[in-house]
């Protein structure tokens, strides 16, 4: 019994110092680009259960104009770059703008994943921009939540250009973008994040948000964040330290810490997948109490990745354009 015990307690310590190893690997950023999440890795694993599944790759409308490769700010020593896609008709007073931002774990994925996102939006009568920000290979948090901020007051900065209306901007994003987007929105009035030197005299604040299977808070029963029991989770490494070390860390990176009075109207679209919106309903609870709109629609069929695919672009699209066009209009 004493010799189990013994072995038992090496076993442990072993694991331990594993643990201990992989984390502090997490907090080292390998510059090498992580392509682990791509449209059609996740088109082949969806298909595995569905393969009526189809990649979502609508014509090009006709009506629209696009900038490609535009940076936006410098960090980490390089340009930072953006897409633009936006009605070639001119409105008065600018049209609704729209930020969109990719998922990946934050250590994959590319701006590229919401283009057909962008250009339909635009065909619908929104400036929609596709923004690049560094990834837990190259910068740990926040610096993906400086960029965007600082993207969000590029579009600012050069909304005559583009036919943007300034007081008409959403946050949307899926997956670890769609953390993002309800983090950019929640913190409004947080400044600490706008620390890049890029556009400093506009704001970075939006007013609405559109979070796609996003989780809304870390720490959290139904967030499987932070279990680094196989391997070191998506968030470990964006944070560089685990949950257990850095509570405080994950709490101040989850978009239900912050949500006030004044909190902009929220759109959640959810999968099947019950991890992927971690925390959204403690939030629709307290964004009711504040009376500030919002709304829910879950996809019960759908894979995790689902706005990139058919049948689900559409109705994503759908629902994105009805929501935005309600709370603007109040504007």
């Amino acid at each position: 019994m004493g010799i189990f015990c013994c072995k038992r307690s090496g076993w442990v310590l072993v694991l331990g110092l594993l643990l201990a190893s992989w984390a502090s690997r997490a907090q080292t950023p390998t510059l090498a680009r992580d392509t682990s999440f791509t449209v059609y890795s996740a088109l082949a694993k969806a298909r595995k259960t569905d393969p009526t599944i189809t990649l979502a790759q609508p014509v090009v409308p006709a009506t629209i104009h696009s900038q490609t490769n535009v940076p936006y700010c410098t960090a980490s020593g390089r340009a930072l770059q953006l897409d633009v896609f936006y009605p070639k008709a001119r409105r008065r007073g600018g049209y609704p703008a729209v930020l969109l931002i990719h998922g990946g774990g934050w250590r994959s994925g590319d701006r590229s994943q919401h283009v057909p996102m962008a250009q339909q939006l635009a065909a619908r009568g929104f400036v929609a921009v596709t923004a690049e920000y560094r990834l837990s290979t190259e910068a740990p948090y926040p610096a993906a939540v400086l960029d965007l901020k600082a993207a969000v007051r590029w579009m600012r900065a050069h909304a005559r250009e583009y036919h943007l209306n300034p007081k008409q901007i959403a946050s949307w994003g899926f997956s670890a973008g769609g953390q993002l987007a309800a983090l950019v929105g929640t913190t409004n009035e947080e400044t600490r994040f706008d620390s890049l030197a890029c556009n400093t005299g506009y704001s970075s604040q939006v007013q609405a948000i559109v979070d796609v299977d996003g989780i809304l808070a870390f720490i959290h029963p139904e967030s499987g964040e932070g279990d680094d029991r196989k391997s070191i989770s998506a968030a470990t490494y964006w944070f560089g330290s685990s949950k257990t070390e850095r509570p405080a860390l994950w709490r101040q990176a989850s978009a239900l810490t912050y949500v006030g009075p004044r909190t902009p109207p929220t759109l959640f679209l959810n999968s099947s997948v019950d991890r992927m919106h971690a925390g959204r309903d403690d939030m629709m609870q307290q964004l009711s109490q504040f009376n500030i709109y919002h709304e829910v629609h879950t996809f019960p069929d759908a894979p995790h990745p689902f706005p990139l695919f058919n049948p689900w672009f559409a109705p994503t699209l759908d629902y994105t354009v009805a929501f935005l066009n309600k709370v603007f209009s109040r504007k």
